[in-house]
C-alpha cells in the first residue's frame, strides 16, 4: 500500500458542471489520512467537494504526478473532471501553457489541454483519457460473472420486495464503471440502485454506476450522438456531472450497438460534455471548468503530523 501524501495548506477548487474538487500540493503538513480527508470534503465543517487531488512533488522539468482521493477518505484511479481541474491549476501557476501535456495518474500517463478562460473564469478544458476497455474479470469484475454479450445480471431488491434483474454493461476508463440502459430513470432510482450496483459482489473494488436514457435511434453518418446520463460515483452517491462517466456511457453505447463511434454529446444533471470516441477505442473529453475559490486551511483545522488525535465527543 502507498504511503499517504502529506499536503500543504492553500488549495484550488473548481468544478465541472457541479463535480467539484479541492486541488492540493504536496508539502511539509499533515498526512492525507482517511479522516483529513472526510473533513475536507465536508460541505458543513470544512471547504466541502467531491474530492482531492494531490499534485506530487516532482523534480524541476518533470512531467506532473496526481493522486486522487474521494470524500470517503479512499484513494482511486482517475477522475476525468479531477484531471481537467488539476490541468487548469497548473496552467493558472503557468506551469503550463496553452498546447496537449502529459501527467501521469494511477500508474497511467494521459495527455491534458487547457484553453484560457472567459471573462467569468471559465476554461475550456480537454483530456485524452487513453483507450476504454470492457473488463471480463479481476480486478474491476468477479470471475464468471460477464455473459457472451459482455453483461452482468445483477438481481436486486425493489420497492415492495419483489426483485429487479438489471443487466449492467462493465467498463474501464482506467477505473471502474458500470452502465445500465433504460427508457428513463429518476433521481429515486438512481439513489436506490445505485448503492445497489455500486457495492455489489460482481465489482470487488466498487463501481462508478451510470444510468443511461437508451438513444431513440442512430445519428446520421458522420452526425453527433446524444445520450443522456444520471450517476452515481463510487465513494460520493449521485453526482450531477462526471468525465469518467460520460467516456464510459458511450463506450457502453457503442458497444452495444446503440451509437457509432464518432463525436457525442453526453447530458448530464449538471450540464452538456463533449465526449468522442474514435474506433480504437481511444476517448477524448472536453467540457467547461468554473473557478470557484482559493483557500487555506488554518493550523488547527489539520493538527501537525506528531500530534495525538483527540478523542470525539458526542
Amino acid at each position: 500500500m502507498r504511503t499517504r501524501p502529506r499536503i500543504g495548506p492553500e488549495f484550488f477548487k473548481a468544478h465541472g458542471h457541479g463535480n467539484d474538487y479541492l486541488v492540493f500540493e504536496e508539502g511539509a503538513g499533515p498526512e492525507l489520512t482517511e479522516l483529513l480527508a472526510r473533513r475536507i470534503c465536508d460541505r458543513h465543517r470544512g471547504p466541502g467537494g467531491d474530492g482531492i487531488v494531490v499534485v506530487e512533488k516532482v523534480p524541476e522539468g518533470a512531467e506532473p504526478r496526481l493522486r486522487m482521493f474521494n470524500p470517503d477518505g479512499g484513494e482511486f484511479e482517475r477522475s476525468g473532471n479531477g484531471l481537467r481541474i488539476a490541468g487548469v491549476h497548473l496552467r493558472r501557476l503557468e506551469r503550463e501553457g496553452d498546447d496537449w501535456f502529459p501527467v501521469t495518474v494511477g500508474g497511467d500517463r494521459v495527455r491534458l489541454r487547457v484553453a484560457a478562460p472567459d471573462a467569468a473564469g471559465v476554461w475550456d478544458a480537454s483530456v485524452e483519457m487513453g483507450r476504454v476497455a470492457f473488463p471480463e474479470g479481476p480486478p474491476f469484475v468477479s470471475a464468471g460473472r460477464v455473459d457472451a454479450r459482455g453483461r452482468v445480471a445483477l438481481a436486486l431488491p425493489s420497492p415492495g420486495g419483489s426483485e429487479a434483474v438489471l443487466e449492467v454493461v462493465p467498463v474501464s476508463v482506467g477505473n471502474p464503471h458500470a452502465v445500465v440502459f433504460g427508457d428513463s430513470w429518476t433521481r429515486a432510482e438512481v439513489q436506490r440502485y445505485g448503492a445497489l450496483i455500486g457495492t455489489a459482489d460482481a465489482f470487488p473494488q466498487g463501481t462508478n454506476v451510470q444510468f443511461a436514457e437508451t438513444p431513440a435511434c442512430l445519428p446520421e453518418a458522420g452526425g453527433r450522438g446524444e445520450l443522456a446520463i444520471r450517476i452515481w460515483e463510487r465513494g460520493v452517491g449521485p453526482t450531477l456531472s462526471s468525465g469518467t462517466s460520460a467516456c464510459a456511457a458511450v463506450a457502453a453505447a457503442v458497444r452495444s450497438g446503440l451509437m457509432a463511434p464518432g463525436p457525442a454529446t453526453v447530458r448530464m444533471e449538471g450540464g452538456d460534455m463533449e465526449v468522442e470516441l474514435r474506433r480504437d477505442w481511444s476517448v477524448r473529453l472536453r467540457g467547461p471548468v468554473a473557478e470557484v475559490c482559493t483557500g487555506k486551511l488554518t493550523p488547527r483545522f489539520a493538527p501537525a503530523p506528531s500530534a495525538p488525535a483527540r478523542p470525539q465527543g458526542r
